[in-house]
């Protein structure tokens, strides 16, 4: 371990946010296509006079799997605490060794914890507003900014320091990195806008979709996304033909392999009419595919004293 960098231990809390963050997107993802929004009409009691499920509600299953999504905030909340317990004790730490105290991993591990807050508000607003498209599509949102927020702290505590900062490759292909992460939220951000238009309104009685036409908004996804496979081959490209850091093309071979399953997976669940097993998964792949490109742009540049880095 580099003398900056933090310890396993301090590092493993942090990737278990990470994990948990992408876990809550997929369990939103089975409430939504099994039609159990509203399996617990009210916030934040599950129904009027109680936190848990009742029996004599008229929800039947659907409040048991609402009602557990709810309680996954709990672990993540549990998580989040646990990041900044842990950034806070790898400062104290710091400075009983003489070292520099990283201000940045501090900041950046209460992101879990802002951001579980500000998505239990918002879910709360969300069922109130009977799943209304736009607040579910701002909770996805919100969920996809706290990945990035995550993913940047669990890439800051494997650095050595935060400064100096020296960069790998070319401004050209670091901004080839950059557009691919753009173009990767305007994937995501269609995507949100497809599921929304379609099917899946996330309650069975709560008809709530956008007004886009599901086949044009559909089409348009797709395009999106054949740009991105596009700009993903040339980085590899680029990488290779410049020899560019190994890391970093290992990177882009693994998010590309992860975009051309999550692309034959999205045509699938087009033409087979939506079913909910696929889009669950297509919801997964889409979560992995943000953060696979928000490690591309770190591989490209390196933080603190030099050393031999891939």
């Amino acid at each position: 371990m580099m003398p900056g960098r933090c310890p396993p231990v301090v590092r493993g809390v942090f990737i278990a946010n990470l994990v948990a963050q992408v876990g809550i997107v997929v369990t939103g993802a089975v409430v939504r296509v099994t039609g159990s929004g509203l399996g617990c009409p009210t916030w934040p009691e599950c129904v009027e006079g109680s936190y848990t499920p009742l029996a004599r509600q008229a929800e039947a299953w659907h409040k048991y799997v609402e009602f557990g999504n709810r309680l996954l905030t709990f672990v993540l909340g549990l998580l989040a605490i646990a990041a900044v317990a842990a950034a806070i004790w790898d400062a104290r730490r710091r400075q009983r060794a003489g070292q520099p105290v990283r201000r940045s991993i501090i900041a950046l591990a209460f992101i879990p914890m802002v951001g579980t807050a500000a998505q239990a508000v918002l879910g709360g607003i969300t069922v109130l507003t009977g799943l209304h498209p736009a607040t579910v599509a701002a909770h996805f949102g919100l969920s996809m900014a706290i990945i990035a927020g995550v993913v940047a702290l669990v890439v800051r505590s494997g650095d050595e320091a935060d400064q100096p900062v020296r960069y790998l490759s070319a401004l050209p292909i670091r901004g080839l990195a950059w557009a691919l992460v753009a173009v990767s939220g305007l994937v995501v951000l269609l995507g949100v806008l497809t599921t929304g238009s379609g099917p899946h309104s996330g309650d069975a009685d709560a008809e709530n979709r956008f007004s886009f036409d599901p086949r044009t908004i559909s089409w348009l996804h797709a395009d999106v996304v054949l740009l991105f496979l596009g700009l993903t081959i040339g980085l590899a490209v680029v990488l290779t033909v410049t020899s560019g850091p190994r890391l970093a093309l290992r990177r882009t071979y693994l998010l590309l392999g992860i975009a051309l399953a999550q692309g034959a997976l999205g045509y699938a669940q087009y033409f087979s009419g939506l079913p909910a097993a696929l889009v669950t998964i297509h919801v997964l792949g889409a979560t992995l595919v943000w953060v696979a490109v928000l490690f591309l742009p770190p591989a490209l540049r390196q933080r603190g004293p030099a050393q031999h880095r891939e």
